[in-house]
């Protein structure tokens, strides 16, 4: 509901700004909409990085895209890469899988495909992120963050193999199988030739040659996996068919019939596209050029593939329809080059075709699910089985060592590591993910206090900690809890869940030692039944722009509705006046405190901002030392942030202090209140060794239950 309002805001207030404006001697061009993208909800501008970052004309429109950005309200994204998961299709009730994830913006987008209606807490789907390398699966937890949904989990695996999940289904185990998919795998980046100077220099037909065979595996690991009737988008930057079209006819003949290629030719009208291509030859570095397999001589058989060359069959290249697939090119539309397949899964992969059986008998037969599952492996189809056959022995000896540990750990609700040491070795030990017992004392008074439905599902509440003090309560959606349950021996999880609330002893006098926490408000506020205060716009831009104002600055209907209400942690609640057009027209719930004689809320900086903007308010703060009287506003909230943020948290004094060095930096040197963390954002793909290391220290901390995005801020 918010996006309508930044579009708003974007057309009346920040493109009208830049109407008729100069930079450097040459007229500004005007952002425009991308005539395929539903419902104006993506813009293209032609404004340089440089540009946007050092025009002392532009800062104000560049500190919105920045602050915008961290909130989660808007995503920076190559147009192109936009295309996959709109041609996907995907509904709120959808398991999706997105194979090669990092850095996430596509998965970003199918977070917000799920949510589609917002007054639903709980989606039944969800999204399961994965991506092979450690460092990136961090920044890939930062991108979804900022989305605070409970239905998205980060995983850290290879995607050609990676394990098949098991879910309980009425108390017996069956195998997952996803209902969309995402693929869009590593690959030589030709398309990008227009951005990316490296392509220029180390370009070589080697590099599809050397990829070929991994795309490949990734692709048909991603159809097994696939629900029959599913759809999963196979999608590339590169223009080379030996890494495209190759790929989808090499999957599409070994799949016999089970998989189609879709038309999806009517979707996304205004979008410019080519069909794939059914003729191509095959080039080694050296520049030999071969036509067939039979033509490669036997000492290059090993860097060139049969499956590289095209289908010489004429039928059989006809009844597959590669012309179906989308080729994306540079100069048609001011784009990236892309490649896109949508494939439709028709019946059980055919080396697979015994698959629903032998999997519902896994967990009590393991040694007989093995033997059917070599004994249905035909030799031609020997790549593509290996990953299950070792998977099945791996999960045998798992199965007899951790049986009765597993048992144990999950009635305990505890999901912890992979046992495997091998996984151990590579990033991070994660902590587990602990949920909370159905009898566990802490919940009691939560409940009490904030008078929780008895639909409010207290057994998807979880925790990163097995001993001590629990300090923070997140939350996933019971999708996603049966995930986590059956399969921590077997996955590894980087990270999942949204806090809902954060210890804070003070409240203990109050009789709650939980306050709420921002981020999972909008998921918890339906369930709650007390504790909740309606707001006035005025009201809501005293308490985003002071410092803990006193009760007496509030409406008089607020000052009454506190009157008789305990002190502790508050919902604020503002509902659109659809009587009064020109205010803000979306609803806002913020988490609060309320003192003896104050109210204060609790709400990160750029959250802040946001919603200051979307109200009208002023809060652009000019970097030159003589513009920075003119708006205090900003310069407020930047100290509310510092005492407010962590302050309720006794425990978390050093975060604290942390924050306040940081904002007394800041001040001296009188940045941009969003530039100097958020700036990354911008640099996340081009710059990624970077900014994986930041945003790996920055999430990893978030994960060991600490506030350290919003000591980042």
């Amino acid at each position: 509901s918010h996006a309508k309002e930044i579009l708003h805001c974007l057309k009346e207030k920040y493109f009208k700004e830049l109407q008729d404006l100069e930079v450097d001697g040459q007229k500004v061009e005007m952002p425009q909409s991308l005539s395929w993208y539903p419902e104006e909800l993506a813009w293209h501008t032609n404004l340089s990085r440089k540009i946007l970052r050092k025009s002392p004309q532009l800062e104000k429109f560049h500190q919105f895209l920045v602050s915008e950005t961290e909130c989660g309200n808007i995503s920076r994204q190559e147009a192109v890469s936009m295309i996959p998961p709109l041609l996907l299709n995907v509904n709120p009730h959808h398991k999706i899988l997105d194979m090669c994830a990092a850095p996430g913006s596509k998965t970003a987008q199918l977070i917000e495909m799920l949510h589609a209606d917002m007054d639903v807490p709980f989606p039944k789907g969800f999204v399961i992120a994965n991506d092979v390398d450690n460092k990136r699966c961090y920044l890939l937890v930062h991108q979804a963050k900022r989305l605070n949904s409970p239905c998205i989990m980060v995983v850290n695996h290879d995607a050609s193999s990676i394990p098949n999940l098991q879910i309980d289904v009425d108390g017996r185990k069956e195998v997952l199988f996803y209902d969309r998919i995402l693929c869009d795998v590593p690959c030589s980046g030709d398309g990008t030739m227009r951005k990316n100077i490296d392509v220029w220099k180390k370009w070589t037909t080697q590099n599809s040659l050397q990829l070929h065979g991994l795309q490949l595996r990734i692709a048909t690991r991603g159809v097994e996996q696939l629900a029959e009737g599913g759809r999963m988008v196979y999608s590339t930057c590169s223009l080379n068919p030996i890494e495209n079209e190759a790929v989808i006819a090499s999957l599409l003949e070994k799949s016999q019939g089970a998989l189609e290629l879709a038309d999806v030719s009517s979707e996304l009208p205004g979008l410019k596209r080519m069909p794939g291509i059914t003729k191509w030859k095959v080039m080694l570095k050296d520049g030999q050029w071969f036509e067939e397999w039979k033509d490669v001589p036997s000492n290059r058989q090993t860097q060139i593939r049969p499956t590289m060359f095209p289908i010489k069959d004429e039928e059989k290249l006809k009844a597959m329809n590669l012309e179906r697939c989308l080729r994306i090119l540079p100069h048609h539309q001011n784009t990236g080059g892309f490649f896109v397949a949508v494939l439709i899964k028709k019946s059980p992969m055919p080396w697979n075709k015994r698959q629903p059986k032998v999997h519902q008998k896994l967990p009590q037969r393991t040694g007989e699910t093995e033997v059917t599952a070599a004994n249905s492996d035909n030799g031609s189809e020997c790549v593509t089985e290996e990953p299950t056959l070792a998977e099945n022995e791996e999960s045998k000896k798992a199965q007899e060592l951790q049986n009765s540990d597993t048992e144990q750990s999950k009635k305990e609700g505890v999901c912890g590591p992979p046992p495997s040491k091998k996984m151990k070795l590579f990033g991070f030990k994660e902590d587990p993910f602990v949920f909370l017992p159905e009898d566990d004392p802490l919940f009691l008074p939560i409940q009490k206090f904030y008078a929780l439905d008895p639909s409010f599902p207290k057994m998807n509440l979880l925790t990163r900690t097995q001993e001590g003090k629990k300090r923070q309560l997140y939350m996933v959606s019971k999708e996603l809890r049966n995930v986590l349950l059956n399969n921590s021996e077997k996955m590894k999880v980087i990270n999942t869940g949204i806090k809902v609330w954060s210890r804070n002893s003070d409240g203990e006098q109050f009789g709650c030692a939980f306050r709420l926490a921002q981020e999972g408000i909008y998921t918890l506020y339906p369930f709650i039944h007390a504790r909740i205060i309606n707001v006035c716009i005025e009201d809501v831009k005293i308490l985003l722009t002071q410092e803990n104002p006193f009760l007496s600055k509030f409406s008089s209907e607020t000052q009454k509705k506190v009157k008789d209400m305990a002190m502790g942690s508050i919902v604020l609640k503002y509902d659109p006046d659809p009587e009064k057009p020109d205010d803000l027209q979306c609803p806002i719930v913020l988490c609060g405190w309320q003192g003896k004689t104050s109210l204060r809320a609790f709400v990160p900086k750029n959250e802040r901002l946001h919603y200051l903007r979307m109200m009208g308010v002023e809060v652009f703060k000019a970097k030159r030392k003589e513009e920075e009287s003119e708006s205090k506003t900003e310069e407020e909230v930047q100290q509310r942030l510092v005492q407010t943020e962590e302050g309720m948290d006794v425990e978390d004094k050093e975060h604290d202090l942390v924050t306040k060095m940081e904002a007394e930096i800041g001040e001296e040197s009188s940045p941009s209140p969003v530039e100097s963390s958020a700036m990354e954002v911008e640099n996340k793909i081009e710059d990624l060794d970077q900014s994986s290391k930041n945003a790996n220290s920055h999430v990893r901390q978030e994960s060991k239950d600490t506030d350290a995005s919003n000591v980042k801020d």
